[in-house]
């Protein structure tokens, strides 16, 4: 049936979010309307020219595809050469450009940490760099705490598990000022984050290690890091078109760039102005030439940029929280999950996002085989084109998993892996995860909602979902530290919450006490032994505009020049401004926002549809009856925020399917404890979703 709504593309405070998570994938896969059977492994197509040709003309003509790229560049090597090499779609919408696999250039983005990597393993060979070296070795003077006693390691820094707080690169670190010069070590000293994990101890994406990768290349070569990647890795393998700064060749074929409406991203530039972690220029062809002589040992026809012993180290993984889940590589991550199979440990890939961008690539060294696919445009493609390459051709990695006999935990045993879980990476990505009572965990989140666990193996659960895994770290007294789940944030563990302390005036049966302790155990309101909640308290307009700031995990505009003038000074100021430019809020009609007024729910209602009307469709909302009083300026909010449930057990339905928002009351804290836990917890997408099939 044809679709009569989508859902638009990401609002302003999405995307800002989005723009801050530089370098990795946060995009779930499709969600299955029913579980997913592992099927029996059908017989492999050779990889040769005539079929791997034949496989990507079919899939890049799918409809379901199409809709995800504006333009795709793709080659498949094997044996030593280039099976297939091909591009798909427009570099540039307006012209019409096509897409060619030999020029057009493309960032790159997380990809680019691979060859940061290889020029540090050169080092090693060289003698110049100990993997086991504190990094501060070669980067001096730099200050910073790290309490553990434990240095970060040049290991450590190669597999992310650096314990650093995190550091990704800020919307101000994307910009269009292009004669702004930033160098890598000003960068890292201006930026440079605490260790607050144990060096080793978990598992953690990070752009600022590879960041320091970088530094420490240019330190110990004695060459400017740009410098250094032309000379030892580009020119030795002819890779013509690679760079780390944009030059005019390069810009020349750059491709557009797009949002997931096809709207067309102005050209930009990034800080620091050399971006090891991220800020590779590259071709399709260029990115084949690096995988031959990687899967030869390191050398081809065009050079040699490494030893077999090297790349046998690079190829490896290194820790792992599961045999079927495995982290890192000296520059590699695991690929996606496979339903029933996991990630195999045979197969390395590197995957890359940037504004207007994704890619992937991926090496299967015992099948000397690789693959490299970019387009330019944010969005899923490259999970759908591995779980399809794979099944094509190398079936046997997408096998069950065989486990041995085991007893599943008693319902008590479960209760350990209960508990609420934040990414480590990314505040706002949270997991609640409960016993059912009937020998199986629930897990849910704000992007999938609610689904059922069912234990396989010690420390190994399959989703019953989408039949992929999710497993946990289990301490030295069989306590469980932290998890890895195949969705909201793969490349990195999610950290377990201690049980936070009770509200003197807040007891376990009271009607709001979920969402206030789970917004507690999150670190949103202080754990201070007997302290109250004050639940009738009053909420003033600018402390509720700086909690949903500090949900989303935004910190407050950096501009200087308020928007309102009777923010001079407060505590909300900057938030209030952030809000303002995210379009949540446009102040009064005096040009104040006057932040110490009590805000009626009506008007905390009207902020976040600001939001969710750039996302959700007015139409979905119209159909919502209300009773009691709601000014005509707010009924679409008010609407739209009861449809999504976006509220606790104040609102009443007086009657079936009519609903009492009391829109003119002043909010207060348990009621917004209420919203923000919604806000954190309720997948918005998916009953969205529901709401347009029935449509």
């Amino acid at each position: 049936m044809k679709r009569l709504f989508s859902i638009k593309k990401p609002s302003l405070w999405t995307k800002t979010i989005v723009t801050a998570a530089l370098s990795v994938s946060l995009l779930a896969p499709a969600v299955y309307a029913a579980p997913v059977e592992p099927s029996a492994a059908p017989a492999p197509k050779a990889l040769n020219a005539e079929n791997a040709t034949t496989f990507l003309n079919d899939f890049f003509a799918t409809e379901q595809i199409k809709s995800q790229y504006v333009g795709a560049s793709v080659v498949i090597v094997k044996d030593g050469k280039t099976v297939a090499q091909r591009g798909y779609g427009f570099a540039d919408l307006e012209t019409k450009k096509p897409i060619d696999p030999a020029s057009s250039v493309f960032r790159i983005a997380s990809v680019s940490k691979t060859f940061t990597a290889a020029a540090v393993m050169q080092l090693v060979e060289q003698g110049k760099i100990s993997l086991q070296d504190d990094f501060t070795k070669y980067v001096k003077d730099l200050k910073f705490d790290n309490p553990f006693g434990k240095p970060v390691t040049i290991e450590h820094l190669l597999t992310h598990t650096t314990g650093f707080e995190i550091r990704d690169p800020q919307p101000e670190d994307i910009h269009s000022d292009f004669k702004k010069i930033v160098e890598i070590e000003d960068y890292v000293r201006g930026h440079m984050p605490s260790v607050v994990r144990e060096p080793g101890s978990a598992y953690m994406y990070d752009n600022f290690a590879s960041m320091l990768l970088g530094l420490i290349v240019q330190k110990v070569s004695g060459l400017p890091f740009n410098d250094y990647m032309e000379q030892k890795i580009f020119k030795p393998l002819k890779m013509d078109s690679s760079r780390f700064l944009l030059d005019k060749k390069l810009k020349e074929n750059l491709v557009s760039e797009y949002d997931a409406a096809n709207g067309k991203h102005e050209l930009y530039a990034v800080t620091p102005t050399v971006m090891p972690q991220g800020g590779m220029f590259s071709t399709a062809e260029d990115i084949s030439k690096f995988m031959i002589a990687f899967l030869n040992g390191g050398s081809s026809e065009s050079g040699s940029i490494l030893k077999q012993a090297t790349v046998d180290q690079m190829k490896t993984y290194r820790s792992s929280i599961h045999s079927l889940l495995p982290n890192t590589t000296y520059g590699f991550e695991a690929p996606i999950q496979l339903p029933g199979a996991g990630s195999s440990s045979s197969v390395i890939a590197k995957f890359g996002d940037i504004v207007g961008t994704s890619s992937l690539m991926f090496l299967i060294p015992e099948q000397k085989t690789g693959v490299f696919i970019t387009y330019n445009k944010l969005g899923p493609l490259r999970d759908f084109f591995y779980q399809s390459f794979i099944k094509s051709f190398f079936p046997a990695y997408a096998e069950p998993a065989k486990f041995d006999a085991f007893t599943p935990s008693t319902s008590d045993s479960l209760n350990k892996f209960t508990g609420i879980y934040t990414d480590l990476r990314l505040g706002q990505l949270n997991t609640s995860i409960e016993a059912d009572g009937k020998g199986s965990l629930m897990i849910s989140d704000a992007f999938l909602g609610p689904r059922a666990l069912k234990q396989v193996d010690k420390n190994l659960f399959v989703d019953s979902l989408t039949g992929k895994f999710t497993a946990f770290v289990l301490g030295s007294g069989d306590e469980v530290l932290y998890f890895k789940e195949p969705y909201l944030n793969p490349l990195g563990y999610g950290m377990k919450h201690k049980a936070p302390t009770l509200f003197a005036d807040i007891a376990k049966d009271h009607p709001y006490e979920k969402a206030i302790y789970t917004l507690k155990t999150l670190g949103h309101y202080s754990d201070i032994e007997d302290e109250k909640f004050n639940a009738e308290q009053s909420v003033t307009r600018g402390q509720f505009v700086k909690h949903l700031m500090e949900i989303s995990g935004l910190k407050g505009s950096s501009t200087e020049v308020l928007v309102f003038t009777d923010l001079e000074g407060h505590s909300a100021a900057a938030f209030v401004q952030q809000a303002y430019e995210l379009g949540l809020v446009k102040g009064t009609t005096t040009n104040l926002f006057e932040p110490d007024r009590n805000i009626t729910r009506q008007e905390a209602a009207v902020m976040m549809w600001r939001v969710f009307s750039q996302q959700y469709p007015a139409e979905l909302f119209e159909s919502v009856k209300l009773s009691g009083e709601t000014d005509k300026w707010a009924l679409p909010a008010v609407k739209m925020i009861v449809k999504l449930g976006i509220y606790g057990p104040e609102v009443q339905e007086p009657e079936k399917g009519v609903f009492n928002y009391a829109s003119k009351k002043v909010l207060n804290r348990q009621e917004e404890a209420a919203i923000l836990y919604s806000l954190l917890t309720r997948p918005l997408d998916v009953i969205v979703s529901g709401f347009m099939q029935q449509k």
